[in-house]
């Protein structure tokens, strides 16, 4: 065989199951882009390099499978930058492909070079600067394989032009990039986790996002309730254990209730299972927890006692893990236990109150949850609303929520909805966004109409950055600055202005009915929701305070 670079690239990737990617061409890769022309792949043009990386993203979260994403050189690969971090912050196993300057003008200050390996050092996984046409049948199946292997992350494969147009003969193609599975022995820590358990009281199952990544909600649900230990998922784990389980205590941490809280404080024993003790989860770390042993288990051995020491490490496969302590665990009721979990729940309700406005978030959110199948995908952009998702939304299932936790990603929403549309062109698909963070990405409502696809739009206007607005309020007392936006656009005709259908609930009387129709009936959809402007998320954890801290409703 005899073929170029770029046509070697295109191969391998199909190669590795990739049927559908997101990109932008430009000077540097357009190799690529021919090869593509005769590929089975179908490429999404989007309106912005930052889109293809979070619509790659959305297809990857949504699936639990390695996406991919084409960018230019200079500001191509520059505007890929935030949706890369965001990627490794998060977990998330993408690969991006992007095009360099020719090999003989690297370092010259050539049009549109910008030295895109040493930038994204810091914000992958693993990246590779490909020098020979040799060099790809390497490097593309190990992109695949490093991030999909241990625990999953971003890998940037940055390739230049003449590389890319060079022709090669070889005989055969590699194999695939595999996932590995990291084998490590944890007998000994499973056997002392297990007497721990035993000796304990009052034992809480604190879980993030590894319990998503490696598909254990079935064992974590089993485990729980083998040993009646309650679970708080963190945002990043919502859906792991479902909402109404009598043993899910909700979210923990900023704006957890204040009854989870209360529950941690007061617990002996915790089980900290595929997290890394985020401040936002956590609070001050040092108040964290301040009564209980704490065991931790992750796959990634650099998060233990990075951030919190603990009594006890258990590094491996988070699914595994639970397999041999589901296995190895006696059944006990805890009544006790329970029956304490419980009376804080009923001191603690939330919400306190059920809002009467229908436009309050709450009674959207749970409208929203009414009239959809319980498995369809919630994306969130960041801000208030992603908080009241987190509060509010009913999640049963894994893999139902995507939203940007490490980097908090605000015009993350939009472009993810659409990578999980392509990748569950079966599902309604649902963006909750601000109107703050949809004016980041809001191009892609182009990229939506393109292909038609089934993603519903919730904008919650309230004309602020919200939870700015908000920590003026509460701690910089009332010095509002730069947290009000002096224009506010009509959301509803600029929707469609780009062929969306729209609708403003300002203006509409049957606020069920609207939704209904905007999230049943085939195609795209956008609805402006206006809010109060002094509507807070609550409870909320003032910075640097620890949890039982919080500010109720």
């Amino acid at each position: 065989m005899n073929l170029t670079g770029a046509e070697i690239i295109v191969q391998l990737l199909e190669r590795q199951g990739i049927s559908i990617l997101a990109g932008i061409p430009g000077g540097a890769n357009l190799p690529l882009y021919n090869a593509l022309h005769k590929s089975k792949i179908h490429h999404v043009l989007t309106r912005h390099e930052q889109a293809a990386g979070f619509i790659a993203q959305g297809m990857a979260r949504s699936s639990g499978t390695t996406a991919v994403c084409f960018a230019t050189s200079g500001p191509g690969a520059t505007n890929l930058l935030t949706a890369i971090a965001d990627a490794k912050l998060d977990s998330v196993p993408v690969v991006a492909i992007t095009g360099q300057v020719p090999s003989q003008l690297i370092g010259t200050d050539a049009f549109q070079e910008i030295d895109t390996y040493g930038m994204t050092i810091p914000i992958t996984k693993h990246n590779f600067l490909v020098r020979s046409v040799e060099e790809l049948f390497t490097v593309i199946p190990e992109a695949f394989r490093i991030a999909a292997s241990g625990r999953p992350g971003p890998v940037l494969i940055d390739v230049p032009k003449d590389i890319q147009s060079q022709r090669y003969e070889f005989s055969e193609w590699p194999e695939p990039g595999k996932t590995i599975e990291i084998k490590i022995d944890n007998s000994k820590e499973i056997d002392k986790a297990i007497d721990m358990l035993t000796q304990s009281k009052k034992p809480v199952l604190y879980v993030g996002g590894g319990i998503i990544h490696s598909n254990a909600s079935e064992e974590l649900l089993a485990f729980a309730h083998k040993n009646s230990i309650p679970v708080t998922p963190t945002l990043m784990a919502l859906g792991a254990i479902p909402y109404d389980d009598p043993l899910c205590l909700g979210m923990l941490g900023m704006h957890g209730s204040q009854s989870t809280n209360i529950i941690l404080n007061e617990a002996d024993l915790v089980l900290a299972l595929g997290v890394r003790f985020d401040d936002r989860a956590t609070g001050k770390v040092s108040g964290f927890c301040p009564n209980a042993t704490i065991i931790h288990a992750d796959i990634d051995s650099s998060e233990f006692d990075k951030i919190k020491k603990v009594d006890l490490c258990i590094g491996g496969n988070i699914k595994e893990i639970l397999t041999k302590l589901l296995e190895k665990a006696t059944r006990n009721e805890r009544r006790d236990w329970i029956n304490t979990v419980s009376a804080y729940k009923k001191q603690y309700p939330f919400p306190k109150t059920f809002p009467k406005d229908l436009l309050h978030p709450f009674n959207i959110i749970r409208t929203v949850d009414s009239v959809i199948a319980p498995d369809s995908i919630i994306t969130t952009d960041v801000g208030q609303h992603q908080m009241w998702v987190a509060q509010y939304y009913p999640f049963k299932k894994p893999r139902t929520l995507l939203t940007s936790g490490g980097l908090g990603t605000m015009g993350f929403g939009l472009p993810t909805a659409l990578g999980a549309a392509f990748a569950n062109p079966s599902k309604r698909i649902v963006c909750f966004s601000g109107d703050g963070s949809i004016l980041m990405n809001i191009q892609e409502l182009a990229t939506l109409a393109d292909y038609n696809l089934d993603v519903t739009v919730v904008l919650f206007n309230n004309g602020h950055l919200g939870l700015v607005r908000q920590q003026q309020e509460l701690f910089y007392t009332r010095n509002y600055i730069a947290s009000k936006f002096i224009t506010n656009p009509d959301f509803k005709t600029i929707a469609n202005g780009f062929g969306i259908r729209s609708f403003d609930l300002a203006h509409e009387t049957d606020v069920r009915d609207v939704l209904s129709r905007a999230l049943t009936e085939k195609g795209p959809s956008f609805v402006n929701v206006p809010i109060a402007p002094d509507l807070n998320v609550l409870p909320m954890v003032p910075p640097g305070g620890s949890n039982t801290e919080s500010i109720g409703e």
